[in-house]
This record gives C-alpha cells, structure tokens and sequence, in this order.
C-alpha cells in the first residue's frame, strides 16, 4: 500500500494506543498463571497477534473482545505435543515465548517472517542449549526446540537485548529451582526489564534485582489478579507528540501514565529540550511548536524514539547528534541506515555515523518519495516529517504500521492529515 501525504501541520487530540511492550508481558503472565485473567486492552497489533497465537498454540485460551483478551491459562499438561508457534515478524513474541516453550518442556517449531531470522538469538539460544534444550533451524524461517530448560545459573549480554532477560524472566520461575541471570557489560535499554519485573510482580513473582544479577526464585508459581490493565504505549505516542513541535497549534495525546515506567517517557523531556512547549495534566500530555535548536541524545535506554526524534532534528536550527544507537541496526530494518535515507530523500541533512546519527537542521524540507522498507517506525516517521515538508510525501509499503499501530493513518486524519492511498 502506498500513501500519499500533503504537507501540512497536525493538530488536534488523539488517544494513545496499548502500549504492546506491557500487553506481550501481561499476555504471557496470564497464560502462565493459576485462573483467568482479563487483560484489559483496547487494541492490538500484528505484534500482539504473534504472542496471542503463541500462547493459543501453548494450550492456553484466549477470548479477543472490544475492551481486552480473556485469557484461560495454559493446562499443566496442555504444552506437551509439539506446537507450531507462528511469531510474524515480531522479536518480543520469539525472545519470550522460546524460553517459555522450553520451561514448558513442550516440542516446538517457531515459525519466523521477515527479517526476524536474522535478528540476532544466539546468545539465547546457547544459554538455553547449556541449560538441558535441543535447538535447530537457527538463521532460517522455522526454529525448532525440544527438550526441558533447567534451572541454574544463566548469562547474557547487556548490550544486545533486553528482551533475551526478559524471556528467561517469564521461564525460569516455572522450574522446580533456584536460578539466576548475570547479565554482562552496560545494561541498555533497562527500563524493559523492569517492565517485566512489574508485569511479574502484578501476578505474584518477585525477583531480586542486584546490580547486574537477577535472582528467580523456582516453583512460586504464577498467581492472577483477575484483572491487568495495559497502559498506554510511549513509543507510538513520542510520533503525535513529535508532530506537535514540527507545527500546527498543538497536539494533546491522552491516556499516557506520566510516572510510568517505559523508557520512552523520557520523549517529553527531549521534546522540551528541543524547545517545545510541553504541558502535562492528569493523563494528557500537550506539545505545541517553538523554537526549535539541535541538541545531542544519548539513545542507548530509547532506541524506539531515534525515528520520532529525528523528525524533530531535521528542522531544528543548529545540529542534533543522536549517538548509542547502534542496536537499531538490529530492528525491522537497519534503522540507522533507513531513518537517514529516509529523510535524506525528504530533504534533510543528515549523515549516518557508526552509533548514531549527525543531522544539521533546515527551515524546511522539500518532500518526496520514500519506502518504509517494512518498518513500522520508519512509515511513521516518513508521515510526520511530511508536515515539515513543501511537496507531498509519498510512501510505499505503507502498510508495515500494522506491526504496532494498524490505525495510525486512521488517527493521523483524525488530526487534520490528509493521506491518501494509491
């Protein structure tokens, strides 16, 4: 699907989208626990589809409806057979749910879309093949598992993915045993793991967090509180409220957990730093445009916002130097090498560097042609750069916002955009 964008400002209100960091993490705590739990979550994603069709493949039961997921636990004997586990193009749902799988001691074939095969696993999968599990098919569209994950003493990376700590947070308190997780070298993008932690904690699992180890206790078993609530998503909210400094009389995002604590919060300060006017009350957050000057960002705990940002730093005077980025080469795309290329052919000044990005502001940019090589953020991003733009944006493969915000366009309209399709 190709869009086209006129170049105008946004502005208006919108309401923020479930955040699906938080509903992949209470998707998986409910199927795991003691009874049911209602999950309160008014929208999904092919992301979030991924980890409900994993789970549903695991032996759990799983009711979609307007206001959320009725979710009916795995039975004790329900992940036995082998199970298909068909993850899309989503990482969270393969980092999780592989550990999972094997905790369950289930026999399980992963099926992988995308670029998802040649994101980086392996420092996961060797923990869980030292820890008593067969893997093959690595690097190729189906992984497959057997085998029974023991309980022991895990190491990983800090600075490839949080998401391998997560995975084993969900598992290992399933064993009959103690374990623990070392996580080696600088923790990036930490707050995730604790978005874990509290996800667990909610359903009656407390992990000790020291320093750079992790504590599980094995056995406790999952506990439900009948009721989760996902709140709202950061991530997809940082591209209304980046919109709101490139122009327009303000955009005022609501449902947003101003104390919450995704990372990607951190997008008002930034937006602020920038020299947009922020205002926050209650759930609702507001940015309108200002002056806008350059500034540097040290990405390494916000990879997600780097394509929001940027948007931002294409018009900002001066120069924005965005650096620790390095793991978006890793996403849906090389992220590093797509954000630039993106608003290079929109127009702007911005050069690729190692670990980042270096982008020299100008008044405008001038439009164009762009593809979201099937990355979510990089459509995204494309849409609320066109505000900045004199000549319309077009941009192909539009359809890859269905990732993690399938009525992004709807909301972009309700906004004052004009996209239109073919």
């Amino acid at each position: 699907m190709d869009i086209t964008i006129m170049p105008e400002s946004l502005s208006g209100r919108v309401r923020a989208i479930p955040s699906k960091s938080f509903a992949h993490r209470l998707l998986i705590c409910s199927a795991l626990s003691d009874r049911k739990t209602f999950v309160k979550c008014t929208g999904t994603s092919e992301d979030i589809d991924a980890t409900v069709r994993s789970l549903i493949a695991l032996g759990a039961g799983i009711d979609r409806s307007e206001e959320g997921f009725e979710v009916t636990p795995i039975p004790e004997q329900g992940a036995l057979k082998r199970r298909l586990l068909d993850c899309g193009e989503s990482g969270s749902t393969l980092r999780f749910m592989l550990p999972v799988a094997c905790a369950l001691g289930t026999d399980s074939s992963f099926k992988l879309a995308g670029r998802l095969p040649s994101r980086p696993m392996s420092h996961l999968e060797d923990e869980l093949k030292k820890h008593g599990c067969n893997l093959s098919g690595q690097g190729g569209d189906k992984l497959c598992a057997s085998g029974q994950l023991r309980p022991g003493h895990y190491i990983l990376p800090g600075d490839v993915s949080s998401q391998y700590v997560s995975g084993l947070l969900f598992a290992l308190p399933l064993l009959q045993g103690d374990s623990q997780i070392e996580i080696t070298g600088n923790i990036e993008s930490k707050d995730y793991i604790y978005m874990t932690l509290a996800a667990l904690e909610e359903f009656g699992i407390q992990i000790e967090f020291c320093g750079n180890r992790l504590n599980i206790k094995g056995g406790t078993g999952y506990k439900s509180p009948g009721k989760a609530e996902v709140e709202g998503d950061w991530s997809n909210a940082a591209f209304w409220l980046c919109a709101g400094a490139l122009g327009g009389s303000g955009i005022e995002c609501r449902g947003l957990n101003t104390a919450s604590i995704q990372g990607d919060r951190e997008v008002l300060d930034i937006v602020a730093k920038f020299g947009a006017e922020v205002k926050c009350r209650g759930d609702s957050v507001t940015v309108k445009p200002s002056v806008l000057k350059g500034l540097e960002i040290d990405a390494r705990d916000i990879p997600d916002l780097v394509p929001a940002l940027s948007a931002v730093a294409a018009i900002a005077g001066g120069t924005t130097v965005i650096k620790n980025a390095s793991r978006l080469r890793i996403k849906e795309s090389d992220r590093l090498q797509t954000v630039a290329g993106t608003l290079s052919a929109l127009g702007a000044d911005i050069t690729e560097t190692e670990d980042g990005l270096l982008i020299k502001g100008r008044p405008r940019l001038t439009g164009g042609v762009v593809d979201s090589c099937g990355d979510h953020r990089i459509a995204m991003m494309a849409a609320i750069a066109a505000a900045a733009c004199v000549k319309p944006v077009t941009i192909k493969n539009a359809e890859a916002v269905n990732k993690s915000y399938p009525n992004f366009f709807r909301d972009f309209r309700s906004l004052g955009g004009r996209a239109n399709e073919g």
